[in-house]
């Protein structure tokens, strides 16, 4: 049993999702509006966040940004914006699902069940990754480069870390929208590209002279420390 927080605006949407969630064996808790569902997530700690954007206060977006800045609760955005750029806005706010309406209780509680299993891996952890002066820690979500921070955004981290952990390997960019951008049938490479063109830049190189991001043409990404 997982304690949700369903924030939504409708109140039909609402009482359906929670009286489907807690037939599921969930404690749910609701709320209608951007603030309130702020102060719950914040006071009352539930274990994952069931977020609309359309709300009445405040966009769900923006709500998702202010949780992120003193929350690591999970986030499944639950939205009628079915639009990849949308999608991927949410993503990258902090988001760690997206499902679009309608859609059924079955899976929703699918998508709760596969956030909270990564939330707990990520919890237990893999330890810190080292690849040359840069180390990527996963269960602090640091990232620091020869001993001095670097600031990153929730997804340009997911993308750090999960190319962290595969160090040496060529990474696709079809397997990073399917897996750091849980898109696995859609998205455009595009998406990858310009996250990684972020990553450069706060990591100090470019496409042009790599130091640890280099592009293997046609086929992906590698994280490898410097050549000697």
């Amino acid at each position: 049993m997982a304690r949700l927080l369903v924030v939504e605006d409708d109140e039909r949407i609402r009482t359906a999702l929670i009286r489907a969630l807690r037939e599921r064996g969930h404690a749910v808790a609701s709320a209608g509006t951007a603030l309130t569902g702020l102060r719950q997530a914040v006071e009352e700690r539930p274990d994952l966040v069931v977020l609309d954007l359309g709300l009445p206060d405040l966009d769900g977006g923006e709500l998702l940004r202010m949780l992120r800045a003193v929350s690591a609760v999970p986030v499944i955005v639950a939205t009628a914006r079915d639009d990849d750029a949308g999608m991927v806005q949410a993503l990258d706010a902090g988001a760690d699902d997206y499902v679009v309406k309608p859609f059924s209780a079955g899976q929703l509680e699918a998508r709760i069940r596969a956030v909270l299993r990564r939330s707990a891996g990520a919890e237990g952890g893999p330890a810190a990754v080292t690849v040359g002066d840069l180390t990527v820690d996963p269960r602090s979500r640091r990232v620091t480069r020869a001993g001095r921070a670097v600031e990153l955004s929730p997804k340009e981290f997911d993308l750090l870390a999960y190319l962290a952990a595969r160090a040496g390997t060529v990474v696709t960019k079809r397997e990073l929208l399917g897996e750091v951008w849980q898109l696995p049938y859609g998205g455009s490479d595009r998406t990858v590209d310009v996250h990684l063109s972020w990553l450069r830049r706060k990591l100090g190189e470019s496409a042009s002279q790599p130091r640890l991001l280099h592009t293997v043409r046609g086929v992906g990404v590698r994280l490898a420390g410097p050549e000697p």
